[in-house]
């Protein structure tokens, strides 16, 4: 059974957030990490993970994340606390 994740990146704490889609949370991370990928989170340092949701339907992944995408500011970082009070970087945990 293929595992698909969404996830939330963070420039720092109530920082700069982005949503995104995967089915390799470490590898698209790590990308995130590292600045190999161009875009949003390369020019805006979004390089924490902060927040992941698995799921085993691609679809439902990605229903879930347009839906977080479209959420106010304000739901996100409700969402981000009530899983990450702290803000921990969750990629220490995933290798």
């Amino acid at each position: 059974m293929k595992i698909y994740w969404i996830y939330i990146l963070s420039s720092k704490r109530n920082g700069t957030l982005y949503t995104g889609v995967t089915n390799d949370l470490l590898r698209r991370v790590y990308e995130h990490k590292h600045k190999l990928v161009d875009g949003f989170t390369k020019r805006y340092h979004v390089t924490q993970l902060v927040y992941a949701e698995e799921f085993n339907d691609i679809n439902e992944a990605i229903l879930r994340e347009k839906c977080i995408k479209q959420w106010k500011r304000a739901w996100k970082l409700k969402l981000i606390e009530e899983q990450n009070p702290n803000w921990k970087d969750l990629y220490e945990d995933l290798i």
